[in-house]
């Protein structure tokens, strides 16, 4: 799915998926509270719901387009929408410590944030600040770091522009060049890419996939 111009004027996709990403980090507790559940592996799918959140509630797209815009199934995107606030607030706790996340708790996570923010309950030099926090504070610090290095791209792109603005950048070890190797172009859009990436880190053995989350991101 490619949003039209009309679109793209109407709201900025990009960078609202990013506020709603940032408030739910705030959410869950700030930089204290990323420390404490260092070395998960769920940011990527909390930015992925960011984004399907965003594209239901301000264009109003469908499950199958916002699916075929983020790269994920619809069955997943379908579990992020129906999402029950309320339940995951008083299961959210649980699975940050047990180390998961699952769609329906991302979902859920991203349209509380999204909610709070419609209702103004946004501190955007927070947010901005806890963005640089959280670098430090996640073990996982990567997906932030290539958020960072693609402030301003224009989406989709190919692997060209996105090896200028991440060169020299290292995710585990592993030069960023060689894993944008293996993306498929054009690049959708920066969800479509932290999960190109956590694909190709997870084909190599060097991240392992997140648990109870099969093969898809489904569940």
């Amino acid at each position: 799915m490619i949003l039209n111009e009309q679109e793209i004027q109407q709201v900025n996709i990009d960078g609202l998926a990013l506020r709603v990403f940032l408030k739910a980090l705030d959410l869950i507790g700030g930089p204290r509270a990323l420390f404490e559940y260092r070395n998960l592996t769920w940011v990527p799918s909390l930015i992925e719901a960011a984004y399907a959140v965003v594209l239901a509630n301000e264009l109003l797209k469908t499950e199958d387009e916002i699916a075929e815009f983020i790269g994920i199934t619809r069955q997943t995107v379908r579990n992020m929408l129906r999402a029950d606030v309320d339940l995951v607030k008083q299961k959210l706790r649980q699975e940050l410590a047990d180390k998961t996340i699952k769609a329906h708790t991302a979902g859920g996570l991203a349209k509380w944030a999204y909610e709070e923010i419609k209702r103004g309950n946004e501190q955007i030099p927070f947010l901005a600040e806890l963005l640089e926090q959280a670098s430090e504070a996640l073990g996982v610090e990567w997906p932030i770091k290539v958020l960072q290095r693609i402030r301003g791209l224009k989406f989709p792109t190919n692997r060209l522009m996105l090896q200028e603005r991440l060169r020299g950048l290292k995710i585990y070890g592993v030069p960023v060049e060689e894993l944008l190797e293996g993306l498929e172009e054009p690049v959708q859009n920066p969800a479509a890419l932290l999960k190109g990436l956590r694909l190709q880190l997870e084909a190599r053995g060097v991240l392992s996939k997140p648990q109870g989350r099969a093969q898809g991101g489904d569940q």
